[in-house]
């Protein structure tokens, strides 16, 4: 698993930020070139990171962990335009949800998946806002079903909080088509699930 591979990879010197450092410290720090630093945020947002991306790229495990790298990536080379108007965490989440959308993009002409991948390891999974899912495991694999822009509208809407207009921004879509990709997403729940969503 991603955490596993990194904290491996890390000295044992970075494997906890002291508690003082907020995340604003960190990313003062990290934008002068501190590595450590960086370091700390990414052990600290490494889960829900890893969680959202998870979710919208629908369960493909090996994928989210290569689009988590890129997220973290772009983060770290995007620090020094960070103006601190919000907190790191939502930036760097908007950051890692539009690395996961900029993916299913460029999957528009491929076929859409059918079904999970057998490495699909959405239990335990933490959303954006570091909480853990309640969505159960039988709910996280038939979202992973979903037609990926349905799939990416519920996430952003209803999990991640986005609006509309945000949303087919995004995407590149009419706001009246993230509205019906929605409703087709909770109507296909509701159907694959046996009426129960």
């Amino acid at each position: 698993m991603l955490m596993a591979t990194m904290t491996d990879l890390m000295p044992a010197s970075t494997l906890a930020a002291p508690a003082e450092d907020t995340d604003d410290a960190l990313v003062r720090a990290s934008s002068r070139g501190d590595m450590a630093a960086f370091e700390a945020l990414y052990r600290r947002h490494l889960r829900r990171v890893h969680g959202v991306i998870l979710r919208l790229v629908g369960g493909q495990n090996g994928r989210a962990e290569d689009l988590t790298q890129e997220a973290f990536v772009r983060a770290w080379q995007a620090l020094p335009s960070y103006r601190f108007e919000s907190a790191f965490g939502t930036w760097l989440y908007r950051l890692a949800a539009n690395t996961a959308l900029m993916e299913l993009r460029s999957r528009r002409s491929q076929p859409l998946m059918d079904s999970a991948d057998d490495d699909y390891d959405g239990i335990g999974s933490v959303d954006s806002a570091g909480h853990t899912t309640a969505l159960s495991t039988d709910l996280e694999r038939v979202v992973a079903t979903l037609p990926p822009r349905a799939r990416a509208v519920l996430i952003l809407h209803d999990v991640e909080g986005w609006k509309h207009e945000e949303i087919a921004a995004q995407l590149d879509m009419a706001v009246g088509s993230s509205k019906a990709q929605l409703h087709r997403a909770r109507m296909l729940l509701r159907t694959r699930l046996g009426g129960e969503a």
